[in-house]
């Protein structure tokens, strides 16, 4: 089995949302998570997902290093 890579998301913020979206010729949303302040959240890309969407102001950890997203408008 192929080695996947694991994204780790931790929310800043009530209400982060991450979003799984599918691979194929049509990207479509295919999983929805909330996170409230403080959680944490263990994600890898997979066969079935091959982006996320975070909306909310969360701070994204992966092998490319750390990321922080926008809080919510």
């Amino acid at each position: 089995m192929a080695q996947t890579e694991y994204i780790v998301i931790r929310a800043q913020e009530d209400g982060v949302n991450v979003i799984g979206l599918t691979r194929g010729n049509d990207t479509k949303f295919h999983h929805t998570e909330k996170l409230d302040k403080g959680e944490v959240m263990i994600a890898q890309f997979t066969e079935h997902t091959s982006a996320m969407k975070i909306r909310g102001k969360a701070e994204i950890h992966s092998a490319h290093g750390v990321v922080e997203s926008e809080p919510k408008k």
